[in-house]
């Protein structure tokens, strides 16, 4: 089960007797045991009748000794055996997840990596008794849709443009964004529209000097404001180190050469292709396209691979230029 899917049975009031957790993306399976410990039980039944076990500090015993236990003056208890994955012996939970307490609500969070052991005993028995959602990280792309669901679910929305700046900056760890996403829950009242001047006060990420910015003036050829940013990415590293900033680079060069190849494509068609969720951002690449024409794109791209490896110091070890010079080097050899 997905996790969109899963939210939406609990939220109509449906308990399983087991749920395990899985994945790289530790946002959803948070989220899921989170709803759940806050949830399945009123106030009053929580008391006596919900369990938190972490995997490190227990073994199979104590957690079926919980999940065997009766529920007092409730319907059910909830048992939840958070950081399983760091459980000794977690297959030794096999007799239980062949049977589990029908009055129990068992949820096993597995955390930070994909369970990969369902061929086995316990993971057939899993695959059969227990609802299995396996949290998978978001891709880049994805992320700023996210962000926008995200902040409708706080009766908010947020510009294109500051979705992609919160993505570009926070990259696609979920939990991070949703801790940023609370502050402007906090500080903006609902009905409000985000935009990038709302993102800079309130995240601290700099509307005018990121690398969201620095793209649009390489692809514009605005050499004078490409410096200007290039410049603060110098005089502060942790706001744009070379390997992001290339990766970043490479991905937009990447969507420019694919637009000269599906160009003539209907505009739904384009930004699919494109993989770009608003036409808004449809302009800048029309306008990057007749900047760089695709032999000058092929040269970028091939470019951004020869400074990809100089950062990494391969084959380019006698270089010994600090990262701020060689950003600002590969920056003038893009736009010259």
């Amino acid at each position: 089960m997905d996790y969109p899917k899963l939210l939406q049975e609990l939220k109509s009031g449906t308990y399983r007797p087991l749920y395990f957790l899985h994945g790289k993306e530790s946002y959803f399976i948070d989220a899921i045991s989170s709803y759940i410990e806050q949830n399945a039980l009123s106030e009053s039944e929580q008391a006596f009748n919900q369990t938190v076990i972490y995997g490190k500090e227990a073994d199979h015993k104590a957690v079926v000794d919980a999940a065997r236990r009766y529920p007092m003056m409730a319907s059910r208890q909830v048992v939840i055996l958070k950081e399983a994955q760091e459980m000794r012996g977690l297959s030794d939970l096999l007799s239980y997840v062949q049977q589990p307490t029908e009055t129990t609500v068992l949820v096993i969070c597995y955390k930070h990596k994909k369970y990969n052991k369902f061929n086995t005993k316990f993971g057939k028995a899993l695959k059969k008794q227990a609802v299995v959602m396996e949290s998978k990280p978001l891709y880049d792309n994805q992320v700023p849709g996210w962000i926008s669901n995200y902040l409708k679910g706080k009766k908010m929305t947020i510009t294109p443009k500051a979705a992609e700046l919160i993505a570009e900056n926070l990259g696609t760890d979920l939990g991070k964004i949703a801790n940023e996403l609370e502050k402007l829950s906090l500080n903006l009242p609902a009905g409000v529209q985000v935009d990038d001047a709302a993102v800079e006060e309130h995240i601290g990420i700099s509307k005018d000097y990121n690398i969201f910015e620095l793209q649009k003036a390489i692809g514009l050829r605005d050499g004078v404001k490409a410096m200007r940013i290039v410049n603060y990415f110098a005089a502060n590293p942790k706001k744009g180190a070379l390997v992001p900033t290339i990766a970043a680079l490479y991905n937009y060069f990447s969507k420019v050469y694919l637009f000269h190849a599906a160009k003539n494509l209907p505009e739904t068609e384009l930004l699919s292709t494109l993989q770009l969720r608003s036409k808004f951002f449809l302009k800048e690449y029309r306008a990057a396209a007749r900047n760089y024409p695709r032999s000058k794109t092929e040269q970028v791209i091939a470019l951004l691979q020869e400074y990809d490896l100089k950062s990494k110091g391969v084959g380019y070890r006698g270089t010994g230029k600090p990262e701020s010079e060689l950003t600002k080097e590969l920056v003038w050899r893009i736009m010259h």
